[in-house]
């Protein structure tokens, strides 16, 4: 068993003494003074039980079971390296491929527009999107399977171990086809819509949650006539009037002369923060800070210019 007083910064300082023969020109390798690299020479010496060096006058001169000892120490730090890179590799730490989880809706402005800015940035870069619910995304993000998120933030704050970036916010509508009558007022009343026919998406999304929490505080259930696991497939629903829904204002474009989006009265205004959630340990991936710079850039271009927040089509 090696001794805990034979350390990895010890072995190092014994290959650069060996290697340049010299205390001066040793500390400065080492980023130390002439006095710690002679303590701790001769802390690893009696660590080893044995000699290493010897003395000459004021010089120390490495013996044989040093050189021994310092090639052993440059062979363990290379393995070590090689051990720290794949591990890096396995982590996604500055790997040759960058996996980006995110929600539908995002697809239809924000990601499209991220992916060449991330290739300008680091054309090298082979970019995998995965696409999920929220649950579904963040179970990917804590096992690994992606290297960071674009998604709705967590109202409650970022589970242990996170970190979130805000990028731009946007606001809930009531989407409906535009072949049915429009809304008598130009916002909509969640109170008034008790009788009608409603779609929406399955548990685990961002806008479901937000669903089922406004019609919960509206005092009553919608009758929901289908759920579906992507927010395209509910607006074709919408567009062909199976029934209304609630909608971000980010995918208002896609169907811009189908769907209707009326904003909800100010009691049921419902705002959704979108981010980048990823791993506080890999926050200095080169990888990831490019996604970052990147990302901030497009939320303030969205956010300026009201992509996200004002519909193209509101009936």
């Amino acid at each position: 068993m090696i001794s805990e007083e034979i350390t990895l910064r010890k072995l190092q300082t014994l290959a650069a003494f060996v290697a340049t023969g010299s205390l001066s020109r040793t500390a400065e390798r080492m980023q130390m003074s002439t006095v710690s690299v002679h303590r701790a020479l001769h802390s690893l010496e009696d660590a080893m039980r044995c000699a290493l060096f010897r003395h000459e006058g004021r010089r120390l001169i490495a013996l044989p079971a040093a050189l021994a000892l310092a090639e052993a120490a440059e062979d363990a730090e290379r393995t070590l390296e090689s051990g720290i890179s794949k591990a890096r590799e396995k982590a996604g730490f500055g790997a040759a491929q960058l996996k980006i989880g995110a929600m539908y809706s995002l697809t239809v402005e924000l990601i499209p527009r991220l992916v060449m800015g991330v290739k300008l940035r680091r054309p090298e870069l082979a970019i995998e999107l995965q696409l999920g619910s929220n649950a579904q995304l963040l179970d990917k993000l804590q096992t690994q399977t992606v290297d960071a998120l674009l998604m709705s933030l967590p109202d409650e704050g970022s589970p242990p171990g996170l970190l979130a970036v805000p990028l731009f916010e946007d606001q809930l509508y009531l989407a409906s086809s535009l072949n049915s009558p429009a809304p008598a007022s130009t916002t909509a009343d969640l109170a008034d819509y008790r009788d009608e026919k409603f779609v929406a998406l399955s548990d685990g999304f961002a806008t479901s949650r937000d669903f089922q929490r406004l019609f919960s505080s509206a005092g009553y259930q919608p009758d929901v006539v289908m759920r579906v696991d992507d927010i395209f497939s509910l607006m074709n629903l919408v567009a062909a009037g199976v029934g209304l829904s609630l909608l971000p204002g980010r995918v208002s474009s896609l169907f811009a002369g189908r769907i209707r989006f009326t904003p909800l009265a100010q009691e049921w205004r419902s705002t959704q923060r979108i981010g980048l959630l990823l791993q506080e340990c890999r926050e200095r991936d080169p990888n990831l800070l490019a996604l970052l710079a990147e990302a901030r850039m497009l939320g303030q271009q969205m956010s300026a210019s009201g992509i996200a927040a004002k519909p193209l089509a509101s009936g």
